[in-house]
């Protein structure tokens, strides 16, 4: 066919096929500043935002974050229509079929992911749950509870996507989230040491000084974020290769120790009993991996006697530890486990200086013994909970008898809440059963079904049931628990297989660990777990390319 000439004759110029408008170009890196600043928000600027001090925090922070989340999806929806825009007006479209392919249903579903799947099945339950709940406006907002209604796991939804997808990966991003950690361990610290410096404890009670802590508010969700911090801290120094950056992230892991000690939370526990559990099998991969979990273990110790020391010099000038931490601290041959650990330490080192720096590989050996002590302390742990609480044998573990014996007082009288969430549930409906009361109701269940019994027990009433777990198991059912569970999983699987060679990306995932091992005793707040997931989109964007991690951006 011959080919349509101008006046002068020419032929018309017609774009390369392989061309890219410069516009086309440009929206794509709209789209990944918008992320980059979304990430930013969250990672660095979220953790320390703060309006009314302690007065408004869950209200500020929930604020935040979905201002947040709306303003990534505005930026996101209008680039995209402009782009589009501009190619049906230039370019006829020819370009905007392509880049938008990408979005139709049929491309979206050939690149679903395990987790996308998961994620979209636990959205779908909790909306299913929010319908058909009888409490549809407070199901939607959360507004009755801890504002984790529908709207706020949409917005997880949401960011989810964008992130995952859109988003390129950055080591720097968990570097920020490193440096905001850090100004919240050390407001946290000081408050430890009881000197208000940013005024936040000026209009409070002085009875609750005790239970308030840098930015975050009550102790439990400041040893949460800390969980973060703590996942990401210890496995980046397991995996450091160049020495500015170990001493900065070892720097980090220390802090994060002490910080996790004085904030006095029994939900510390967990997460750092997480992270040693989980690190070595990690870093027993390789020899230097093996001597830096020998410094993890005894820089632990070393805080734990530093904290014992500082107490016992200033008493009445820092917060009075508890708990276990109090009884590590107290103990009489903690000096002598520390020396042993420190000595240790220093025989690995010094073996490896003889070797004149000659790296060999451990073998697969150290994590299957490994791999075999984890299960002999899981079935261990499992059978003294059952002897205490089945067998009713409670009495013949000592001062480990209100840890191991879970009755109504256990944990601040978590079990009293753990029984009434299970007593309720069994009063549901079939279809209830399945898909919980609504998300972030269990206030409403408890004060409509046991008020008068919690008011008399114990002067107060509980809208959560301090276990994350048992809390989606009530308000978006078996369901919705599973798929979250699912996601949860999946994600994990997913970073070990794609971005075991990125040490950023398995930071990303020990966050997740250790925020996940402390949820089981604690609250999902919108003052965290925004963190968490966000970390967790971070992760799943390493996991993209296989392109080798070589410590740039």
């Amino acid at each position: 066919m011959e080919k349509t000439k101008d006046q002068g004759g020419h032929t018309p110029a017609q774009p390369a096929a392989a061309e890219i408008p410069a516009f086309l170009i440009n929206g794509k890196r709209v789209i990944r500043i918008a992320t980059m600043l979304f990430l930013i928000a969250i990672l660095f600027v979220f953790p320390i935002y703060y309006r009314d001090y302690y007065f408004d925090i869950p209200k500020v922070k929930y604020q935040f974050y979905y201002s947040s989340v709306l303003a990534l999806f505005a930026g996101v929806a209008v680039t995209a229509l402009v782009m589009m825009i501009v190619d049906l007006t230039r370019y006829e479209g020819r370009h905007t079929a392509a880049f938008f392919e990408r979005f139709s249903l049929k491309k979206i579903g050939r690149t679903l992911t395990v987790p996308d799947v998961a994620l979209i099945c636990f959205l779908a339950v909790a909306a299913l749950s929010t319908a058909l709940s009888d409490y549809v406006f407070e199901s939607f907002w959360g507004n009755e509870g801890r504002f984790s209604g529908l709207f706020l796991l949409l917005l997880y939804g949401v960011s989810f996507w964008m992130i995952s997808r859109l988003s390129d990966f950055r080591y720097w991003y968990l570097e920020l989230f490193l440096v905001s950690s850090v100004l919240v361990c050390a407001f946290g610290i000081t408050d430890y040491f009881n000197l208000n410096l940013l005024h936040f404890k000026d209009h409070i009670d002085p009875k609750q000084y005790n239970i308030f802590m840098s930015f975050m508010g009550n102790i439990n969700t400041y040893t949460a974020y800390l969980s973060l911090m703590l996942g990401v801290s210890g496995l980046l120094f397991a995996s450091d290769r160049r020495r500015g950056r170990c001493v900065w992230h070892y720097l980090c892991l220390v802090l994060a120790f002490f910080a996790m000690i004085t904030g006095q939370s029994d939900n510390a526990y967990l997460a750092i009993l997480a992270l040693f559990a989980a690190l070595p099998f990690y870093m027993f991969k390789s020899r230097t991996g093996i001597r830096r979990y020998a410094v993890v273990l005894a820089s632990f110790f070393m805080v734990v006697q530093l904290v014992g020391v500082i107490g016992r010099a200033m008493p009445g000038q820092v917060l009075e530890i508890q708990g276990i931490f109090s009884v590590l601290a107290d103990f009489k041959g903690l000096a002598y486990l520390l020396a042993a650990l420190w000595a240790w330490a220093g025989f690995l080192y010094a073996q490896a200086y003889l070797r004149s720096g000659k790296e060999e590989d451990p073998g697969v050996w150290p994590r299957r013994i490994w791999g075999i002590a984890v299960a002999v302390g899981v079935l261990a742990l499992l059978f003294v909970l059952c002897d205490a609480n089945i067998a009713g044998n409670g009495q013949r573990y000592g001062a480990l008898r209100n840890y191991v014996v879970i009755d109504d007082d256990w944990g601040t009288h978590r079990g009293y809440i753990w029984r009434l969430a299970i007593r309720n549930y069994r009063e549901f409906t079939p279809v209830q059963k399945w898909i919980g009361y609504g998300p972030d109701t269990f206030g409403i269940l408890t004060v409509q079904n046991n008020y008068s019994e919690m008011a008399q027990r114990y002067g107060e009433t509980f809208d959560s049931a301090h276990n994350e777990y048992l809390q989606y198991f009530v308000t978006i059912g078996p369901l919705g628990l599973a798929a979250y569970l699912g996601l949860l999983i999946s994600s994990a699987v997913r970073m070990v297989r794609r971005g075991s060679g990125n040490p950023y990306v398995m930071a990303a995932l020990f966050a997740m660990l250790c925020y996940g091992a402390q949820a089981f005793v604690n609250i999902n707040l919108p003052i965290v777990t925004p963190v968490m997931w966000t970390l967790m989109m971070v992760g799943l964007s390493g996991c993209k390319g296989s392109r080798p991690f070589t410590g740039g951006g």
